[in-house]
C-alpha cells in the first residue's frame, strides 16, 4: 500500500524492439517491471521505421503497469529516468506536436548516399575530430537530412522554425512535458554526428555541410539533472511534481548502471551483437583503428568519455545454429555441447554475416568456417561459435587497451550471452582478466534510474552506487599465455580468410 513517501525511482527504457518500465528501490534493486513490444515498420529493403505516437503510448502503458505491480502511485516516485535506443531520428511540428513522418531507426541505411557524398568531399577527418565518430548512415545526421529533403515542405518549415528534431529521448521529454521542453542529453547528442564532443555544442561547420537549420536542434544538457516534470495525461499517471531527472543513451546508461566510474572500467553487453564500452574519464581518446569516441555522460558540470566498439554478430551466430542449421533447439544447449568436447577439433568460425566491425571494418567480409574434417561434429561447431563471440570481443577490447593506454582490470558483462558459463570462462581466459556477470541484468534501466536519483538526492553519490553493484558470478582466467597466443594466432588466420570475400 502506498503512503506517499518518495521511496522509488522509475526508469523508462525505450528500446528498438519495445518499451519497458522498471521501479527501483533505494538499494538499486528492481521491485517491479513491465514491457511491451513495438511494431517494426519496413517500407523498403534497408529501411526501418517506428511510429512515434506508439512509442510514447507504449511508455505510458508500461509505466502504469509497473507502478501497479509495485503497488505505488506517482507521488511515491522521487524521480524518473529515461534511456533510449540511440541515433533513431524524429522530427515533429512545434505547434501541434505531431510527427511529420515515422521515426527513422538507427538500423536504417537510407542515408548511405549522403555518407558517400561526405566521404568524397573529404569530411571524414572533420567528423572524426569534432564528433568522435566515423561517417556512417548509422548516426542521426543523414537521417535528418533525408527527412528534410523528402518530406513535403519539411525544409521550408524547418527554416521557418516550425519543426523540432530529436532522438527518442527528446521526443519523450517533449511529450511528457506537454511541449515545454525541447532537450536531449550530451550522451545522445554525441551520437548524432552533429555534436562537438569537446566544446559540447552543436557544430556549425557540420550543420552547414549538411544544410541543417540550427533551429531544429534540442538543447544539449547534462545526463543527470532535472529536465522537466510530467504534465497532462503523463502527469496524472506519473505525478505532476515528479521530476524527470536523468537521460542517457542505452549503452552509456548500461555503462553507468554497471558502475564503471573509473578510467579503464569496461562493460560488454552480449546480445544479438555486442556493444563494448570503456570509460576513459575526462579524456576523449581519439581512435585510429575504427573505435568510436563518445560522451559517456555529463554531470556535476563536467563531461566524461568512453571508447566504444561494436561486434555485429555474437548472439545472432547462436541463433543461426538454431534457425539456420537446426543443430540446436535453444541457445542454452550450446554450453553443455561446448563442454562435451576437449576443443573445437581445429574448427574456427568467423560469423561475418554482415561484414566485420571494429577493429577490421571490412564490409566485404563474409561468414567463414575453416578447419572442418570428417571428424567434425555439431558439438565442435557449437563450441567454435561460442569461442568466436569471445574472440571478437577480445579483438575489440585489446584495441581499446592499446589506444587508451589503460589496462582493463575487469570486464563487467550483461545480456543473454552472460548466462553461458563456458563462454564467460573462455572470455576470461582470452582476455587474461576477470569477468564479472552483473547480478542485476537490467543495467540499462538501472543506469537511467541512477542518473535521475543522483540529480534529486535519492542517492547521495556514485560511491554509494558502486557499493550496490554485485556480481552474480566471477570468472578468473586459467589459460596459459602460450595457449592464449596460439589460439588467437589461429583465430586471426581464420579472420584473414573471411576478409574481402564479397568484394567482387
Amino acid at each position: 500500500m502506498t503512503d506517499g513517501v518518495r521511496r522509488y525511482v522509475l526508469a523508462l527504457d525505450q528500446g528498438t524492439t519495445g518499451s519497458a518500465a522498471l521501479v527501483f528501490g533505494p538499494d538499486g534493486l528492481p521491485v517491479a517491471a513491465a514491457d511491451q513490444e513495438i511494431r517494426q515498420i519496413y517500407p523498403r529493403p534497408g529501411w526501418v521505421e517506428h511510429d512515434l505516437d506508439e512509442i510514447y503510448q507504449s511508455c505510458l502503458d508500461v509505466a502504469e503497469r509497473a507502478l501497479g505491480i509495485a503497488g505505488i502511485v506517482g507521488r511515491d516516485l522521487a524521480a524518473i529516468g529515461i534511456t533510449n535506443q540511440r541515433e533513431t531520428t524524429a522530427v515533429w511540428d512545434r505547434t501541434t506536436g505531431r510527427p511529420i513522418a515515422n521515426a527513422i531507426v538507427w538500423q536504417d541505411r537510407r542515408g548511405a548516399a549522403t555518407c558517400e557524398e561526405m566521404q568524397a568531399a573529404g569530411l571524414a577527418p572533420l567528423v572524426r575530430e569534432r564528433t568522435g565518430l566515423v561517417i556512417d548512415a548509422y548516426f542521426s545526421a543523414t537521417k535528418l537530412r533525408w527527412l528534410l529533403e523528402n518530406v513535403p515542405d519539411a525544409r521550408q518549415r524547418a527554416e521557418a522554425g516550425e519543426l523540432a528534431f530529436g532522438t527518442i529521448d527528446s521526443w519523450l521529454l517533449w511529450k511528457l512535458s506537454g511541449g515545454a521542453v525541447h532537450a536531449t542529453d550530451v550522451s545522445n547528442a554525441s551520437r548524432t554526428m552533429l555534436f562537438n564532443i569537446h566544446d559540447r555544442t552543436w557544430d556549425g561547420a557540420l550543420l552547414g555541410e549538411l544544410d541543417i537549420p540550427a533551429s531544429l536542434l534540442p538543447e544539449a544538457r547534462p545526463s543527470s539533472g532535472v529536465f522537466c516534470e510530467a504534465v497532462g495525461e503523463a502527469g496524472r499517471l506519473l505525478g505532476d511534481a515528479v521530476p524527470i531527472a536523468g537521460v542517457a543513451g542505452d549503452q552509456q546508461a548500461a555503462l553507468f548502471g554497471q558502475a564503471c566510474y573509473a578510467p579503464g572500467m569496461s562493460k560488454n553487453t552480449y546480445g544479438t551483437g555486442s556493444f563494448l564500452l570503456q570509460h576513459t574519464g575526462s579524456r576523449a581518446v581519439e581512435s585510429e583503428r575504427g573505435l568510436l569516441t563518445t560522451v559517456a555522460w555529463g554531470m556535476d558540470e563536467r563531461i566524461e568519455y568512453a571508447l566504444e566498439g561494436s561486434v555485429f554478430v555474437t548472439g545472432a551466430a547462436v541463433q543461426w545454429l538454431r534457425d539456420g542449421l537446426g543443430i540446436i533447439a535453444e541457445a542454452a544447449e550450446t554450453e553443455a555441447m561446448a563442454e562435451s568436447v576437449r576443443d573445437t577439433g581445429g574448427v574456427y568460425f568467423v560469423p561475418a554475416f554482415a561484414g566485420l566491425g571494429a577493429p577490421y571494418w571490412d564490409m566485404y567480409a563474409r561468414g567463414t568456417i575453416v578447419g572442418l574434417t570428417g571428424g567434425t561434429r555439431r558439438e565442435h561447431l557449437a563450441r567454435a561459435t561460442l569461442e568466436a563471440i569471445a574472440y571478437q570481443t577480445c579483438d575489440v577490447l585489446v584495441t581499446m587497451q592499446e589506444e587508451s593506454g589503460v589496462e582493463i582490470p575487469v570486464l563487467r558483462v550483461d545480456g543473454g550471452g552472460s548466462a553461458n558459463r563456458f563462454l564467460m570462462q573462455f572470455q576470461a581466459d582470452l582476455l587474461g582478466a576477470p569477468i564479472e556477470v552483473a547480478a542485476v541484468q537490467e543495467t540499462t534501466a538501472r543506469g537511467a534510474a541512477y542518473l535521475a536519483g543522483l540529480a534529486v538526492g535519492f542517492w547521495p553519490d556514485r560511491e554509494t552506487l558502486a557499493e550496490q553493484w554485485r556480481p552474480a558470478a566471477r570468472f578468473e582466467p586459467e589459460m596459459s599465455g602460450d595457449e592464449r597466443a596460439a589460439l588467437l594466432d589461429r583465430w586471426h588466420r581464420a579472420v584473414e580468410r573471411s576478409r574481402a570475400w564479397a568484394e567482387d
